[in-house]
């Protein structure tokens, strides 16, 4: 069942999405190479308290850290360590904080220093299925009708998209109904109702699609070892569309 919000309820998330994206912008300027990701997770955990907010991801499912760290193959849910980032790498910073009973979440893909011009065109693409992606939520629009969107847009660039992970719904729950898969058809699904809120989040890789369990057991890697990269945003739905809640 998808929960819809009042306008008071989505004011705090906006409120808990704020402090997000600052805490995710920090993070980016961090990301350099010979820091580790272990040290993104304490910088991600001090501002996450630092704001009255507590991290969403930590002990979720048994998840040990509050920073999603996911370099290169990775795809999703990578648990942050001594691995030192190098020139190159490329990130995906996932993070979600709990705020006044209300959860928000979102992720960017950050290039570390200097890297290949292919690499680039990756994050670029994926950044902007995901401006498309906000553009068709809105009332009487589907869910179908944004998986497709997102599809036609990464495939038409020469890249896949992940089908086995997904947006999601949320609010006083991390995740909820309904789930947001990144293909489908126009018209499909669920309709889009005003007073919603949920995360679109494109998972795009250059390779094979299918994905693969990490070494590390929560991590989702792809399962021919190439790149991947990774945006989301928390979003409400208004009666002229979608409001992007986890924007500076």
């Amino acid at each position: 069942m998808i929960i819809l919000k009042s306008p008071d309820e989505i004011a705090v998330i906006k409120e808990g999405a704020k402090i997000l994206a600052e805490i995710v912008k920090n993070l980016e300027e961090e990301a350099k190479p010979g820091i580790t990701t272990k040290y993104l997770d304490k910088v991600a955990s001090d501002l996450i308290f630092k704001f009255g907010a507590k991290p969403s991801f930590k002990n979720h499912m048994g998840f040990p850290a509050a920073l999603c760290a996911s370099v290169n193959e990775i795809i999703v849910h990578g648990i942050p360590s001594e691995r030192k980032l190098e020139e190159g790498d490329l990130l995906s910073l996932d993070l979600g904080v709990f705020y006044k009973g209300f959860h928000s979440d979102m992720a960017v893909t950050v290039a570390v220093g200097r890297t290949a011009k292919e690499n680039l065109k990756l994050l670029s693409v994926a950044k902007k299925a995901l401006e498309i992606a906000v553009k068709k939520a809105k009332p009487e629009n589907t869910f179908g009708d944004i998986g497709f969107a997102i599809q036609k847009f990464a495939e038409d660039k020469g890249y896949n998209v992940v089908r086995e992970l997904c947006g999601h719904g949320i609010g006083k729950n991390l995740h909820e109904d309904p789930q947001i898969p990144n293909y489908g058809k126009k018209g499909t699904g669920e309709e889009i109702k005003e007073g919603m809120v949920f995360c679109i989040e494109p998972m795009l890789t250059v390779g094979d699609w299918h994905i693969k369990r990490a070494k590390d057991g929560y991590g989702f890697a792809s399962c021919d070892g190439s790149l991947s990269a990774h945006f989301e945003h928390t979003v409400a739905i208004t009666k002229n569309g979608a409001k992007v809640l986890t924007k500076l």
